[in-house]
């Protein structure tokens, strides 16, 4: 008997011992029905019903998936840049059962010639090569069919044989020149191969589209798909790294092996409902004997439970490195908040005037600080309430309260020759604010210090006898600086940029520095969402499972709920509503 024989035998044949213990299952359910509660019973019912089909047609879909890549389209893209402007090197990337073919196609020089006798090279090695165009002639009079090709470009060419390729399949990677003219005509003389004579089932790839493949085929799990998709976009070196982190799949592996622990657990528990538990039971009754049934599973899972829960408290820092730190200055007007916005983008980001009140709205920059992206926020100078009668002014006061709110880092900015006016605003502001463990992301800036003369200079050193927020604001984040003179800006830019580095977990590095190596972190809100989720579950079967024998089956439907809402994270559980957002974001 073949492995694919044996394979097929023992799959059906576990289907059907799936099938029997569902059925005793169940019938364990129907007949202490009235103990459990109808309504508990109409929940579980349908999931016990369901399991030996949905595993069932797992095995044959996925069947039916592998028969279906066999006939897959062969599919081409372009895969540095956008084409809109030359580069020294463009990437183009065919795809699928036809892709050596369509490359044999390219590289013959006449019509005339056979194309599968066209030599390829050899798999994992580059050779330059001349690609010709299948539709263009050296001339328009005679025999077509024996007329050379005109020629596209020299290019280097590399293959790659599946599986062992990023999708699974047959790749060819074209290593062509990069203008426009080049680029548009090695992707135009792919599209003709679908006409005739050639007739080759290759079109266009949709976006994402080599990505999909790769996860279809298994190269690629879920979470590892995410991080490509960061990967891609990355726009620092923090993020850079968390990228690279989580496709080497530390972050799957950490909730494939807690849903391997749930799974046993869950085993455990079906066995019990299914055949029973009397060697545990004592004769006491039953609600004694519960503690012995669940004896080696809770310990477990309780301890399963405290990973999820520190798991969870990481302050959201993966998802703000991802999505970057929200970084917002805020003051009085003509504090010099937008001069110092301007310094840190290196360029004229907002407009600034001596006259007070010119920035009326939020003005937004995406920067790298300290190898960090941040959306550093310059706002509208704030006042007392009720100070203002502009209607416009009023609304960008309301703007610069909330991106305080949302700050992740605020930087408090007040001018020296008005120091106790611009401090009453920002405590004001603050105190609307819950500080708590944000007061060490709070920065205290004195702007202006060249304006100050030589006596008020030395009063001005900032202490803490001085009327500042103190309880708000730690001793070793006031700054002073000018944004004119640029005195003491770099010790301040220094400053914020180990802020927001702090901010998203990477202080306090040992020589290592910023690659010292890191734990699974959550980096996106639908982890977050599953792993909330899960350990709400885990924590109901906590409770459940010490309710007696009868809440046995209510404890073991909040473990498959636990381990289904991990296997979402990692692809393992249905997750089709997800997979045509993500590959459109290629």
């Amino acid at each position: 008997m073949t492995s694919a024989a044996k394979l097929v035998s023992f799959a059906m044949a576990f289907l059907s011992l799936l099938s029997l213990t569902s059925s005793r299952a169940l019938g364990f359910i129907q007949q202490n029905r009235p103990s459990i509660g109808r309504d508990a019973f109409r929940r579980r019912q349908p999931a016990l019903l369901n399991a030996g089909n949905r595993l069932r047609m797992r095995v044959f879909s996925n069947t039916a998936l592998a028969s279906e890549a066999s006939q897959q389209e062969t599919v081409y893209a372009l895969s540095s840049g956008s084409g809109n402007s030359a580069t020294a090197v463009a990437v183009i990337r065919i795809t699928g059962p036809q892709s050596h073919l369509a490359l044999q196609t390219l590289l013959s020089k006449t019509q005339r010639q056979s194309y599968e006798s066209v030599k390829l090279p050899e798999a994992r090695y580059s050779a330059l090569r001349m690609l010709y165009d299948p539709i263009a002639y050296s001339s328009d009079t005679g025999d077509k069919i024996g007329m050379k090709r005109d020629p596209l470009d020299s290019s280097l060419i590399l293959l790659f044989q599946g599986p062992a390729s990023f999708t699974g399949e047959d790749i060819v990677e074209i290593h062509s020149h990069g203008s426009r003219a080049v680029v548009q005509g090695v992707l135009s003389a792919l599209d003709r191969l679908s006409a005739p004579p050639y007739s080759i089932n290759i079109r266009a790839a949709d976006r994402g589209e080599f990505t999909q493949r790769a996860y279809g085929s298994g190269k690629l799990g879920l979470v590892e798909v995410e991080a490509l998709a960061d990967l891609i976009v990355a726009d620092t070196s923090y993020q850079r790294l968390q990228a690279l982190r989580q496709m080497d799949g530390r972050l799957s592996d950490l909730y494939e092996g807690w849903r391997a622990e749930l799974i046993k657990g869950l085993a455990h528990a079906e066995a019990v409902i299914d055949f029973g538990d009397d060697e545990d039971l004592d004769d006491d009754g039953l609600d004694t004997g519960e503690m012995n049934v669940w004896g080696a599973i809770r310990p477990k899972m309780n301890d399963l439970l405290n990973k999820m829960e520190a798991h969870l408290s990481d302050a959201s820092r993966g998802e703000i490195l991802r999505d970057g730190v929200k970084v917002a200055i805020i003051g009085v007007p003509n504090a010099g908040k937008s001069s110092l916005l301007n310094l840190l983008a290196n360029r004229d980001a907002a407009i600034v005037s001596p006259i007070a009140g010119t920035t009326r709205d939020v003005v937004e920059v995406n920067m790298d600080l300290g190898g960090v992206r941040c959306i550093v926020s310059d706002t509208a100078g704030v006042r007392e309430e009720g100070s203002t009668d502009d209607i416009i002014e009023v609304e960008g006061i309301k703007r610069a309260r909330k991106a305080a709110e949302e700050a992740h880092v605020l930087v408090c900015m007040v001018d020296s020759s008005d120091e106790e006016q611009g401090i009453a605003a920002i405590r004001d502001i603050l105190e609307g604010i819950d500080i708590g463990e944000k007061k060490k992301n709070v920065l205290f800036v004195k702007n202006k210090i060249d304006l100050m003369n030589i006596s008020d200079e030395k009063d001005s050193v900032i202490s803490e006898n001085q009327p500042l927020p103190d309880t708000m604001v730690t001793a070793q984040n006031k700054f002073e600086i000018s944004c004119e003179t640029n005195s003491g800006v770099d010790t301040f830019i220094d400053a914020l940029s180990t802020q927001v580095i702090a901010r998203v977990g990477f202080e306090n590095k040992d020589e290592g520095g910023p690659l010292a190596d890191e734990g699974a972190v959550i980096t996106r809100a639908r982890h977050r969402q599953h792993v909330e989720s899960a350990s709400q579950a885990l924590q109901r079967f906590m409770m459940r499972s010490g309710e007696g024998y009868m809440a046995l089956d209510m404890a073991a439907e909040e473990l498959r709920l636990t381990a289904s809402e991990l296997g979402r994270i990692t692809g393992a559980v249905d997750v089709e509503d997800v997979l045509d957002v993500l590959f459109s974001d290629f």
